[in-house]
């Protein structure tokens, strides 16, 4: 089988999962909107165990809700592991400074271009779960 090949570094992944939190604590709509255009493919698809949203109005949308839902609190990334166009990586959502009360688990797929093209969603702790 022929082996498959993609520019995209390790530090390129690290760095692009750390934008993908970026967009989600942004709270200002028109800067949001700018990231995700720089950050996410034209298609790009999000899916996690409540959603399953494509295209960048959608995953703005989401992201708006998500924010709406949970006030004042902010997403912080755990360790990036990386290799190929793929990423895993934990983070949590909390107030700054004080005990999460989210947490989950992303992995993340780049484009070759560099961008999100698929995030999938694991929630590992839920309020009231």
């Amino acid at each position: 089988m022929p082996e498959i090949t993609t520019a995209i570094t390790t530090a390129a992944l690290q760095q692009l999962a750390e934008r993908y939190l970026a967009v989600w604590n942004e709270t200002d709509p028109a800067a949001r909107r700018k990231l995700i255009d720089e950050v996410w493919a034209e298609d790009g698809r999000y899916t996690d165990p409540l959603a399953a949203v494509a295209g960048r109005d959608a995953i703005d949308a989401l992201i708006g809700a998500a924010q709406a839902q949970f006030p004042g609190l902010e997403f912080t990334l755990g360790p990036v592991d990386a290799h190929h166009d793929i990423a895993r990586f934990t983070w949590n959502l909390g107030p700054a400074g004080a005990e999460p009360v989210v947490i989950g688990f992303d992995v993340l797929a780049a484009t070759p271009e560099g961008r999100i093209g698929t995030v999938h969603g694991f929630l590992d702790r839920v309020p009231g779960a």
